[in-house]
């Protein structure tokens, strides 16, 4: 059982230097991170549809968001375990969340991207990872495998 826990231990790390090494290659680190989660959630305050929404959920809990989405854009960029949270059960319910909204989410990121990314790799693995959650929470949150039942579709 040791030798097992520590072969996994030692693959956790190999995985968390491994991407390490690739974020560094496009020029993401911890501090780009920051940067990108700051500008970003700026922005999303500032957003006509966006804004509402999410100060609706997060009044006087903004800063605990932003360090929040700091652990979950590190953890997935630099897969160092440091968002442990439910993003879909942290999106149910939310008053005035839409499939819509996710479109304006996206927009808003890759122009977030475009003027702040390091590099061109680094804007497109980012963009590419955020389209990925944007489908995975639309589909969570609003898709009914019901309406694709062969049976309920008009003739």
């Amino acid at each position: 059982m040791t030798i097992e826990l520590t072969g996994r231990a030692a693959h956790v790390a190999e995985i968390r230097e491994r991407a390490e090494a690739e974020m560094r290659e496009i020029g993401v680190d911890a501090a780009f991170i920051d940067r990108l989660v700051e500008t970003f959630y700026g922005r999303i305050k500032a957003h006509p549809r966006l804004g509402p929404v999410f100060d609706a959920k997060l009044a006087g809990r903004w800063p605990d968001h932003m360090e929040k989405m700091k652990r979950f854009w590190s953890s997935v960029a630099l897969r160092n375990g440091a968002y442990g949270g439910k993003p879909v059960q942290a999106h149910v319910g939310v008053e005035g969340m839409a499939a819509d909204l996710f479109p304006e989410w996206l927009t808003l990121f890759s122009e977030t991207l475009t003027d702040i990314a390091p590099s061109p790799a680094a804007r497109d693995w980012f963009m590419a990872t955020a389209e990925r959650i944007a489908k995975s929470l639309t589909l969570s949150l609003f898709y009914n495998p019901a309406l694709d039942d062969p049976a309920r579709k008009p003739a």
